[in-house]
């Protein structure tokens, strides 16, 4: 099968353009395509002028899931199956060895990802919630102490090459074109968050092995500029709207847990004006 790198980039022609420079000399890699998310600079423009690349622009932003979607639809049109990297474009691979390794995992497994350093905290996936524990996840101040406990799997979990996991992270991973077609694609309801959740649930459900190679670790240089209180705020906001859209139709919460998650999470968006007010007023 082919190796196809795909990378979903929304206003971020630097970073994307890092990214490409970083794998075009990758022989492991048959073609790399970037899928513009309906950027609202000039991203779209610049990507042209990169002669390595497949470029597609999606007919609309409508989130992360849409842009993976669109991407592998195109792709159906060329490829019957091919092992295709999903990336974000603020990604950098140490070495091509490291893609090689992963391939050879997918071999086996039908998602893996590599361990994610995110400004020095490695991100080796996370197992799914229950209702209940989601709750307890909207409890201010608790959430870390509570997370730690109930979401992460220990560090001696991952003494092995290569580890079984309910979620891994969507920055960076591997799967088949085939995978994605036969569990129904990413949902693109939700345009932020919870994406990870809702697909390794539906391959969770028919017993698909979710892994991280532990040999494999890429860099994830996610933004740490502060954002706006308010835009804060309406990412709070997103990430509750997907948070209950999860629990509703994937995670089978009851009517008690929906109620309780919705108590929660207005109860933590008080608390979060509140705090915004006394630190300076929301703008």
């Amino acid at each position: 099968m082919k190796n196809i790198f795909m990378i979903i980039n929304y206003n971020d022609y630097p970073s994307t353009k890092h990214l490409v420079d970083n794998i075009k000399k990758y022989k492991c890699l048959d073609e790399i395509v970037v899928v513009d998310n309906n950027s609202s600079d000039n991203s779209f423009e610049m990507l042209k002028q990169i002669n390595c690349i497949t470029l597609i622009k999606t007919d609309k932003n409508n989130g992360f899931s849409y842009g993976i979607n669109y991407g592998i639809k195109s792709l159906e049109k060329k490829y019957d199956n091919a092992y295709v990297f999903i990336s974000n474009s603020d990604i950098v691979i140490k070495e091509e060895n490291d893609l090689k390794k992963l391939l050879e995992s997918a071999r086996k497994y039908e998602l893996v990802a590599p361990r994610v350093n995110e400004h020095g905290f490695i991100n080796r996936g996370w197992k799914l919630p229950t209702p209940k524990e989601e709750i307890l996840f909207n409890l201010p101040y608790l959430r870390t102490k509570l997370e730690k406990k109930y979401r992460y799997y220990q560090d001696n979990y991952y003494n092995s090459n290569i580890t079984c996991v309910d979620v891994v992270s969507f920055c960076f991973f591997l799967t088949t074109i085939k995978t994605i077609q036969e569990n129904g694609y990413f949902d693109d309801y939700v345009f932020l968050y919870y994406e990870e959740n809702i697909f390794c649930s539906k391959l969770k459900k028919k017993r698909k092995q979710i892994v991280i190679d532990n040999r494999v670790e890429i860099i994830h240089n996610h933004s740490v500029t502060i954002d706006k209180n308010i835009k804060k705020i309406n990412k709070y906001k997103l990430l509750k709207q997907s948070q209950m859209y999860f629990e509703k139709k994937y995670n089978e919460a009851g009517i008690i847990g929906i109620v309780l998650l919705y108590l929660t999470n207005k109860m933590t968006l008080f608390l979060l004006y509140i705090y915004y007010f006394f630190k300076g007023g929301i703008r």
